[in-house]
């Protein structure tokens, strides 16, 4: 069976992109996380990862191969997963495919291999600017951050959220309880993640 791994960082973010080169029949998983997390620590990519393992999925497709990550390690270690289960990856804008007739395709793998390291840097990149422009708010001392002891324990974060705990707890999925609810993805994807 086929299937597409979506991922976008946040909730606010679209996914109807990434959806839109969907095939009929195809499985899809999406993840609303940064592509820092590893795959093997995203719910979605866990269930991706045991469907193959079971057996259910052989051939996957994503938009572009920072969907898998942002950490060339964690990608490569995806790329090999998916190799020795014997499924073919797919990116969508490379228009090129992991394995020809179950051999590695040598064309991709020095192509991911290149575009694995640009991801990783667009990652270091976006933390060296963030750095910068916090250096930058300091020094004309209009930086706020985040005012000491501010913080939310997870107790109280929950507390504020019964009605999403509800909803998720009836069945619900992580859509559906944002809209019943009127909060973001990412904040019943949070919930759900530490109840």
């Amino acid at each position: 069976m086929k299937a597409r791994y979506i991922r976008v960082s946040t909730g606010a973010q679209n996914i109807a992109r990434q959806e839109e080169r969907q095939a009929v029949g195809e499985r899809v998983f999406t993840d609303i996380v940064s592509g820092s997390t590893p795959f093997k620590d995203r719910e979605h990519g866990k269930e991706l990862i045991k469907a193959i393992g079971d057996g259910e999925i052989n051939y996957v497709s994503v938009s572009s191969i920072d969907r898998l990550g942002r950490n060339l390690y964690d990608i490569l270690t995806t790329l090999e997963f998916f190799k020795e289960n014997g499924v073919i990856l797919k990116v969508d804008n490379l228009g090129i495919e992991s394995l020809i007739k179950g051999k590695e395709n040598q064309a991709f793998k020095l192509i991911i291999s290149v575009m694995a390291n640009i991801a990783e840097m667009e990652r270091e990149t976006i933390l060296e600017r963030q750095r910068e422009g916090i250096a930058l708010a300091k020094a004309r001392g209009t930086y706020k951050g985040r005012e000491k002891g501010s913080t939310e324990s997870m107790e109280d974060f929950l507390s504020k959220y019964k009605e999403v705990i509800k909803s998720l707890k009836k069945g619900n999925s992580i859509r559906d309880t944002a809209k019943i609810c009127n909060v973001s993805i990412g904040t019943v994807q949070k919930v759900k993640n530490n109840i």
